[in-house]
């Protein structure tokens, strides 16, 4: 008895022929029963973003007459096969719903596929025999689909790898632009060719290998002073993140979600109180300033450390901003001669090594917008953040701090104080 597949994945690099093979069986299938199939991208502004056009010229190309194209769809008369096509950025909770009674759907160009798009539409294809066919050209290691489906597939995921070598019908101009490609730059012909991840470091700051390694590193406990990273929750589905980090041991994450500015600041008083760390630096930018104003006024001004990401940064020659040297900063602790240890966590990775790097008029480093990255990983990198903030200065002194104390003339000392009074009003 034929195995049942609930995912069909193909991969590989360009002239492999995975579009066609894709675009030829669903049309074949669709010929012999009632099928709804959807063929979806993350995004999709137009009919032409799709794979419409392939489809269609599938059907000329093969006399399929009994199938109707329209603008927006593509009908066979006879077995009442109907193709749609779909932007999975498009789909929330209101219209998901639609999707529940496909039978196929196809992802094209998945390595563009978010993590919040896949986690969407995953659970949503439920009818009983349906399947989710995944057409990519890898991008890097850590792309979202390929982890969920491709790093670890089960019995009923089918993965193969297909390349221009394989594909009998690659044009014979195809295979001399490979082979132009593999004596000129054999790196990129890794991946453009034979479906590699890009190479680390051609346009990551930060190589997937450092972080992988530190995951594996185990190191004793340290007496280096604690460092604390507060990345502030900016909108909806973003997170407060804390990092506790002591010398080359990145200890462990806090995360919190929907909290106001004083749920934070009481969360990083406790950790003041509790752990005692000599910094605490936090992104000031947007509502993070108001939560140092709070921790401020409760005494911390001499542990915290306000951060504007978007500052001048401290090697002004050298990087374009605060946050491009932060996060070049922990790119060295992860590449330097002494082991580093992560807490192992695969959000952790795929934010660390997501983060595009280009430069500017000067040549000073800088990294693309947390925009772009939000984007691409459906949400935003607060983990990698917070890391990056215990590397915004230098740490070297250990003052005698005396961490929790209240200045008498702070605003919540005078309401402790005068409390009885405050009840009156």
């Amino acid at each position: 008895m034929r195995r049942k597949y609930r995912y069909k994945l193909y991969y590989g690099g360009r002239a492999g022929g995975k579009s066609y093979a894709f675009a030829d069986s669903l049309l074949l299938l669709g010929r012999m029963k009632k099928l709804r199939i959807a063929c979806m991208r993350e995004v999709q502004d137009s009919i032409k973003d799709s794979v419409h056009k392939l489809l269609s010229d599938r059907i000329s190309y093969y006399g399929l007459t009994d199938y109707k194209i329209s603008e927006t769809k593509i009908h066979n008369r006879l077995s009442g096969t109907v193709i749609i096509f779909k932007g999975l950025r498009e789909q929330d909770a209101g219209n998901i719903k639609s999707l529940e009674g496909i039978d196929i759907v196809w992802l094209e160009e998945a390595q563009k596929i978010s993590k919040k798009s896949w986690e969407i539409l995953d659970p949503t294809i439920r009818k009983a025999g349906s399947e989710i066919w995944i057409s990519m050209n890898r991008e890097e290691e850590n792309d979202p689909v390929w982890q969920a489906v491709g790093a670890h597939p089960d019995e009923r995921t089918l993965v193969v790898k297909v390349n221009y070598t394989d594909n009998p019908f690659c044009p014979e101009e195809m295979r001399y632009l490979a082979q132009k490609c593999q004596r000129e730059n054999p790196e990129e012909y890794e991946h453009i060719w034979l479906g590699a991840p890009v190479a680390a470091g051609s346009h990551r700051l930060i190589a997937s290998g450092l972080v992988r390694q530190a995951f594996e590193n185990y190191l004793e406990q340290t007496s280096s002073p604690l460092i604390i990273g507060l990345d502030v929750a900016r909108f909806g589905d973003d997170m407060s993140v804390f990092c506790f980090r002591r010398g080359r041991k990145c200890m462990f994450f806090e995360s919190y979600r929907h909290l106001d500015n004083v749920e934070v600041a009481n969360r990083a008083t406790f950790f003041i109180r509790q752990y005692k760390p000599l910094r605490l630096f936090i992104d000031a930018g947007g509502v993070g300033g108001g939560v140092v104003d709070i921790l401020n006024d409760r005494g911390f001004k001499r542990i915290v450390r306000p951060v504007m990401f978007g500052a001048k940064a401290l090697a002004d020659d050298r990087y374009h901003n605060r946050r491009a040297e932060m996060w070049d900063e922990l790119r060295l602790w992860l590449g330097g001669e002494q082991k580093v240890q992560l807490p192992e966590n695969e959000n952790l990775a795929a934010e660390l090594c997501c983060v595009n790097k280009k430069y500017d008029s000067r040549g000073r480093l800088q990294l693309e917008e947390k925009e772009e990255i939000k984007k691409r990983l459906g949400k935003s990198p607060d983990m990698a953040d917070a890391l990056a903030l215990t590397f915004a200065e230098p740490v070297f002194e250990m003052p005698n701090e005396n961490n929790g104390y209240l200045p008498p003339d702070s605003l919540e000392s005078m309401f402790r104080h005068n409390k009885n009074v405050a009840d009156k009003w």
